[in-house]
């Protein structure tokens, strides 16, 4: 019977064994990824990167159009059509009461030499304008990156919270059993197991609560990476000098005189600015005179056009009256023959060149009112870039002090954390020896279990507030 029961337990242990191995298994096959790679993941895939790099192409076709305009333009037109009726022959300039078939072909060229340089003004305000949306590109990768070290640094934050958790639950058991068995002996009360019983529950929801938010922080981050849910990763720890390595000795004009280089927001304020002083320029080259040059080839046929073979006089028609006297009119005919439709193209063919000047004299007060519409968005664009250059030392001012200030906490919170799990531990064996109720060392354990998590949370915030400031200095975020 011994021996049965043991081949069961020992069945059992094998069971829990392959369990324990296939989940590390599963664990290992998981993808491990870092927060560099997160990042670049984001920027490879996320849907709002690609629309703003499609903006970005559109405008580069825009810059294209804008400098083709530039060059001459040559038009060429075949037109084949048939007269019926009474009317001018388009080749002969004569009437006809025949149906005429009429082809003409024609070959236009022309450039425009001059017209207030707004064509030239135009590139450069297309190629702001361009500029503008190459910034815009990177503004959005760099907002997904925030977003991505935000998440990633709140998984860690969790999972480190989840493994705190299961430490304290651990911890709660330990001393749930220790006052089981004062109990049994009576040497603890019933409310001593029943504080035991609370801190294990407390301990259990903690977990709880720590195993949801890890859960939640990582599905974001894989929504952030475009990555599909169901396929689990793992994110990497930073180094565990990481902490001992930022860098946070920043001052605010430091870091606000290299983003004024680097970050998107200013760069497309800036460009905008630009471009709307370009399309001030633009709008006064519309009032001005253009001259331009052209040229141009064209021939035609006509199926009525003929010429004279020969002199002699092969008979006579009416062609009308004399008004007085009513005698009929007549004029002689001769022998003809159509005219060939190679023939006819080259006899007709004709060029053309010359100078076009158009002088602008009154268009409604069009011109004026643009004008001062491009002067209107010019000093909008102005104030736009000024109160994004303003915002931008507000907002790295704060960073900087956050920095600061969130070092000195994570200090503060590794004595408190030090000071309470040495409190607990004293209290633990004062416990034991009778000196303090139930209710004293369970607001030690609690007391510690706060300053973990507290540290944990610090820690972690310091990072992040670190790797902020490389954001705003243009800096490769990465552990």
């Amino acid at each position: 019977m011994s021996i049965h029961l043991f081949n069961k337990a020992g069945h059992r242990v094998l069971i829990g064994f392959t369990i324990v191995l296939l989940g590390s298994q599963q664990l290992s096959a998981q993808q491990k990824i870092t927060l560099a790679q997160a990042i670049n993941s984001t920027a490879l895939y996320n849907i709002q990167v690609r629309q703003a790099q499609f903006e970005a192409a559109i405008s580069d076709e825009n810059l294209k159009l804008a400098k083709g305009d530039q060059l001459p333009t040559i038009n060429g037109s075949v037109a084949a059509y048939r007269l019926f009726g009474r009317a001018i022959d388009p080749t002969t300039y004569q009437y006809a009461n025949a149906s005429t078939n009429i082809a003409q072909g024609s070959l236009y060229a022309n450039v425009t030499l001059f017209q207030g340089f707004a064509k030239i003004n135009t590139i450069k305000q297309t190629k702001y304008l361009l500029d503008a949306d190459k910034s815009y590109v990177e503004k959005v990768k760099n907002d997904l990156t925030l977003s991505v070290m935000y998440t990633y640094l709140q998984v860690l934050t969790n999972r480190d919270l989840l493994e705190a958790s299961k430490q304290q639950l651990l911890i709660a058991n330990q001393e749930l059993n220790r006052q089981q068995k004062f109990f049994k002996v009576g040497q603890k009360t019933l409310a001593d197991l029943s504080q035991a019983k609370s801190q294990v529950a407390n301990a259990e929801a903690n977990q709880v609560n720590a195993q949801n938010e890890m859960e939640r922080s990582y599905l974001i981050l894989a929504h952030l990476m475009e990555r599909d849910q169901n396929d689990p990763f793992l994110v990497v720890d930073p180094p565990k000098t990481a902490i001992d390595r930022l860098n946070t000795d920043f001052t605010v004009n430091d870091v606000y005189q290299k983003a004024l280089q680097t970050n998107p927001d200013v760069l497309i304020a800036t460009s905008k600015r630009l471009a709307s002083e370009k399309g001030v320029a633009v709008a006064r080259g519309e009032q001005s005179p253009s001259l331009s040059f052209g040229g141009g080839i064209n021939t035609s046929y006509s199926s009525t056009q003929s010429t004279v073979v020969a002199t002699q006089i092969t008979g006579a028609v009416p062609i009308g009256v004399v008004q007085n006297s009513n005698a009929t009119v007549v004029a002689p005919v001769y022998q003809n023959r159509a005219v060939s439709f190679g023939d006819q193209l080259s006899n007709n063919f004709n060029q053309a060149v010359g100078f076009t000047l158009m002088i602008p004299i009154s268009n409604g007060n069009k011109a004026n009112i643009n004008i001062r519409k491009a002067k209107l968005t010019y000093q909008n664009a102005l104030a736009t870039e000024d109160l994004a250059k303003n915002n931008m030392r507000k907002t790295i001012a704060e960073a900087v002090w956050d920095v600061h200030a969130t070092q000195k906490k994570y200090v503060a919170a590794q004595v408190t954390f030090k000071s309470a799990v040495d409190a607990f531990k004293v209290m633990q064996q004062r416990y034991s020896v009778g000196l303090v109720n139930s209710l004293d060392i369970n607001v030690a354990e609690n007391e510690r279990n706060i300053a973990e998590f507290a540290l944990i949370q610090t820690k972690y915030d310091l990072i992040l507030k670190s790797k902020l400031i490389d954001y705003y200095l243009g800096n490769k975020i990465s552990f």
